[in-house]
């Protein structure tokens, strides 16, 4: 095989391997991280499309949801390689991998987030909690933010609930749990989940597409998140930009 040929072979496996993306952010337009432990933080947005679970209370449908949104509108494909050469030239260090659901699409996130790390980047994987990572993805400079969904979201729990994974996840050390709540009685699940499984350390967001919904929750639920000395955030996104798309 010459040189052409052999490098014709190589751009050709990289087609097939091609992300789903929904969106791509921070570039062009600053934003932050707005939810858990890097929440402030400078960051750059890679949101991919598809989902495995369908949440009534998912703020991102357009991921997932083809009864109102048409995945040939809402979603490209694109290589590891192009999200990079998007991602590289910018100084924000972190970059936010999210959905959707990310791990749906892992093993061409393996040569994503690789390529991430070896330009200095640090890169956090959002995820639904329902699909252990593959151990190309349990590494150094990658962290999990793990976000099981109780019943109050709107998803069945014998779905959106899988113990096996929540073990793994807690298990590598990398992860952190955040849960979405509005009542006292979602802290109250919660801490039954987090018990079963032992998970640590958890964070509890705020549910809320407004800024009034987001303060409001965080009223109900600072003291008893206090309580169990649990972590509290809210939704920076949502207070800053009114949850404006791509911010």
């Amino acid at each position: 095989m010459n040189s052409g040929t052999a490098a014709s072979g190589a751009a050709a496996g990289e087609r097939d391997r091609r992300l789903i993306v929904a969106e791509c952010f921070g570039v062009k337009v600053p934003t932050f991280q707005g939810e858990g432990p890097s929440y402030g933080h400078p960051a750059l947005f890679i949101r991919l499309s598809r989902c495995n679970l369908t949440c009534a209370k998912c703020d991102t449908p357009y991921t997932w949801d083809w009864s109102r949104f048409d995945p040939r509108t809402e979603s490209t494909k694109r290589t590891a390689s192009e999200l990079v050469a998007w991602a590289v030239p910018s100084p924000v260090e972190l970059v936010v991998i999210t959905g959707g659901e990310p791990l749906l699409q892992q093993e061409h996130l393996v040569p994503l987030t690789r390529q991430l790390l070896l330009a200095g980047k640090r890169v956090e994987i959002e995820t639904n909690g329902t699909l252990s990572p593959l151990p190309g993805l349990v590494r150094d400079g990658i962290r999990f933010n793990v976000s099981p969904k109780i019943a109050s979201f709107g998803m069945a729990e014998a779905r959106s609930v899988v113990p096996s994974v929540l073990r793994a996840f807690a298990d590598s050390r990398r992860a952190v749990f955040k849960f979405v709540a509005t009542t006292v009685a979602d802290l109250d699940r919660i801490a039954e989940l987090v018990e079963e499984h032992r998970l640590a350390p958890v964070w509890v967001m705020p549910e809320g597409t407004t800024a009034e919904a987001v303060t409001a929750a965080t009223r109900v639920l600072a003291d008893e998140v206090a309580a169990r000395h649990w972590y509290l955030t809210t939704r920076l996104h949502v207070l800053a930009f009114a949850d404006a798309r791509g911010r």
